[in-house]
């Protein structure tokens, strides 16, 4: 009944989370937050790369100090977390009464985003659940998957947490939709192994290695593997660090690294996308600008380039991207094209950036891209008499430097 109660309180009476306001002003704000990105049963990554989760409603952008929404105040009542005096979504759905959905075919993807490229795990996949708009959730929030694996009749497993890849409305505009963008984990003659040799099957994607050790991540590859009708458990939502800024002219500089796409998806949709980021006069909500920084190995693992493509056409202006695409691009120095390798091409300018009080960072996806912005810009942060890791501390206690990494 307490959960009936809440999830009716944010369907209902907040209702600014699902739609934006008829209002001109003020308008709503940006929001998202972690997720998890380890197959917690074994090495590797897990579906998400990254922690994090979607977003509801838009509202990009209610009059209030220029802070993010990303430390959360206690919890006032259950389902419902307090962040800077604004309730959101919160733990709807437990372990123990998690919320059963079922898997729909995507009205924007097909399920395999990748190409196969020579490696095991070359496959990531965009799944979508219906939960009915019973599981409410805002841009950069994650939800669990303690009962992927159950309704196969497995023992439950650890709760894997996958940032969610679809923005508040989901992929149809619906508000009763989620999407996931999951990595399938497959090792091969590895340190650890579940199938060994000649047990190894084909996956939904036709890969199998019948000749080998193989350990497969017991939740990706059940993810990967759904198709629509399919039962789902969900647990959530939660996370509050990636929750994006309510000022609609603030400045969003977005690192991820393969699934760590999944909170960036999610914001870039309601920026430049849904018809909850529109404004009245037909623009668009945000005025801010926009810069992704994706990392993958190959050209073929790229993720929603075809998004990115329409946004840059769309709003020039605003949205920029750049892919470091490490096992195919070199820099003039011969080295390989890593994220921080990319944007050391543009050390000035986002440099300058930063500066901006109304700038902010989100990172998801691989750890190495905190040493990697230190490797970046503690040149030019000593040039200009500071100290790299200070500056970035500031810059976090000020609520402008978010960080998703595993």
């Amino acid at each position: 009944m307490a959960q009936a109660a809440a999830v009716g309180a944010l369907l209902g009476a907040s209702t600014a989370f699902l739609a934006p306001s008829a209002a001109p002003a003020p308008a709503p704000a940006l929001r998202g937050a972690p997720h998890s990105s380890r197959d917690s049963t074994g090495p590797g990554l897990a579906g998400a790369a990254g922690v994090g989760a979607a977003a509801l409603g838009l509202g990009l952008l209610a009059a209030r100090p220029a802070a993010t929404a990303c430390r959360a105040a206690a919890v006032k009542k259950k389902g419902v977390k307090v962040v800077h005096g604004k309730e959101i979504p919160w733990n709807l759905f437990s372990p123990k009464a998690p919320y059963q959905g079922k898997v729909v075919e995507n009205d924007v993807h097909k399920q395999t985003l990748t190409e196969p490229t020579g490696d095991a795990n070359w496959e990531t996949t965009h799944v979508t659940f219906d939960h009915g708009g019973k599981v409410p959730y805002i841009e950069g929030q994650s939800i669990g998957g303690s009962g992927f694996a159950v309704m196969k009749g497995e023992q439950p497993a650890k709760i894997r947490l996958y940032s969610i890849a679809s923005s508040a409305v989901g992929d149809d505009q619906t508000s009763k939709t989620v999407s996931l963008c999951v990595k399938r984990v497959v090792e091969v003659d590895g340190k650890f192994a579940n199938r060994q040799k000649g047990e190894d099957k084909p996956d939904k994607a036709g890969t199998a290695y019948p000749e080998n050790q193989v350990y497969r991540g017991v939740c990706s590859n059940h993810i990967c593997d759904m198709t629509p009708g399919d039962e789902v458990l969900i647990t959530g939502p939660t996370g509050a660090e990636m929750l994006l800024p309510e000022d609609p002219e603030a400045n969003i500089i977005m690192l991820a690294t393969g699934t760590g796409i999944a909170p960036m998806r999610s914001y870039l949709r309601l920026l430049f996308h849904d018809k909850a980021g529109a404004s009245s006069d037909g623009g668009r909500k945000f005025k801010g600008k926009a810069w992704l920084f994706m990392g993958v190995p190959y050209s073929k693992s790229l993720l929603y380039d075809d998004e990115h493509q329409t946004y840059k056409k769309a709003f020039p202006d605003q949205f920029r991207y750049d892919y470091a695409v490490s096992r195919e691009q070199k820099n003039a120095a011969g080295q390989k094209m890593y994220i921080q390798t990319k944007m050391a091409e543009y050390a000035e300018e986002l440099w300058e950036m930063m500066q901006d009080e109304k700038t902010h960072v989100y990172m998801c996806g691989l750890k190495g891209m905190e040493s990697g912005m230190a490797e970046c810009f503690g040149p030019i942060a000593e040039k200009n008499g500071l100290v790299w890791t200070e500056f970035a501390k500031a810059m976090k206690k000020a609520d402008r430097y978010h960080v998703e990494v595993y």
